[in-house]
C-alpha cells in the first residue's frame, strides 16, 4: 500500500498553503492548476507496507509417558493391567491365549495323572470292589490278567506289564503336570517383563546421533610397522 503525505519536515509548506487559500478563489483556472502540481510535487512520497497476519492459536500435543513402575505393579496385579496401561491393546489376546493354553495343560495333564494314579492303587489293592482301572484296559480279557477278580486264570506276566504300563503313564502326566505349572509361571513372568519394557522403551528418543559407519583403518602389528589395511565400525551415541 502506498500512501502521499505531507510530513513535519515541510512545516513551511503549511503555512504558504493557510496564506494561498485565501487568495484562491481570486486565481484564475491556469493559475489554480500550476499551484496544484507545484504543491504536488513538493510533498514527499512515504512508502508505507502494511502486512496482514493472522494468529492461529495451537495447542501442543501432550505426549503419553508411562511409567515402569506402574506398569509392573498393574501387570503384577492383573494379567493384561500392564499391557492396558502401556495402550498395547493388541497385545490383550496374545496374553489371555497364552494363559488359556498353560491352563489347558495343567488341567489335561492333571486329570490324566489322577485317572492313572487311581488305577494303578485299584489294580495293585486287593479289594474287588475299587477297579476303575477296567475302564483304561479295553482291549484285554480281565481274566488274562487281572490277579484280584481273577485268581486262578490271571497271567503273571500280563499283570505286571499292565502294572509297570500303568506307572509309567502315571510318571509320564506328573512330569508334564509339573512342566506346565513351570510354564504357568514364565509366562505370568513374561507378562510382567512386557509391561516393565514396554513402559521403558514407549518414549524412547532414537535421534541421527546413532549411527553406523564403516571406515578404513590402519592396522598397528607389534614388531612390525608396514602400509596395511583393514575394516572397522565405529558407533557414534
Amino acid at each position: 500500500m502506498f500512501l502521499t503525505a505531507l510530513t513535519t519536515e515541510n512545516n513551511y509548506l503549511y503555512c504558504a498553503v493557510l496564506l494561498v487559500l485565501m487568495h484562491i478563489c481570486q486565481m484564475k483556472a491556469q493559475y489554480y492548476i500550476i499551484f496544484l502540481i507545484v504543491l504536488l510535487l513538493n510533498c514527499p512520497v512515504i512508502h508505507i507496507s502494511a502486512q496482514d497476519s493472522l494468529f492461529i492459536e495451537t495447542r501442543e500435543k501432550k505426549m503419553f509417558k508411562a511409567d515402569p513402575m506402574r506398569a509392573t505393579m498393574l501387570a503384577v496385579a492383573l494379567p493384561g493391567l500392564g499391557q492396558i496401561y502401556n495402550r498395547k491393546y493388541w497385545k490383550i489376546p496374545l496374553v489371555y491365549a497364552g494363559f488359556g493354553g498353560v491352563f489347558f495343560a495343567i488341567n489335561y495333564n492333571s486329570t490324566n495323572y489322577n485317572t492313572f494314579m487311581k488305577a494303578y492303587q485299584d489294580f495293585t489293592d486287593k479289594i474287588p470292589e475299587t477297579d476303575s482301572y477296567l475302564k483304561l484296559i479295553k482291549n484285554a480279557d480281565p481274566a488274562s490278567y487281572d490277579p484280584v477278580l481273577h485268581p486262578d486264570t490271571y497271567d503273571p506276566s500280563a499283570a505286571s506289564w499292565y502294572t509297570d504300563r500303568m506307572l509309567r503313564q502315571v510318571d509320564y502326566f506328573k512330569k508334564y503336570r509339573d512342566l506346565s505349572y513351570i510354564a504357568f509361571a514364565a509366562w505370568y513372568l513374561i507378562t510382567v517383563l512386557d509391561a516393565n519394557v514396554d513402559a521403558s522403551l514407549l518414549n524412547y528418543d532414537i535421534s541421527n546421533n546413532l549411527a553406523l559407519r564403516m571406515l578404513p583403518i590402519s592396522p598397528v602389528s607389534s614388531g612390525y610397522a608396514g602400509p596395511g589395511m583393514g575394516m572397522g565400525l565405529k558407533f557414534s551415541f
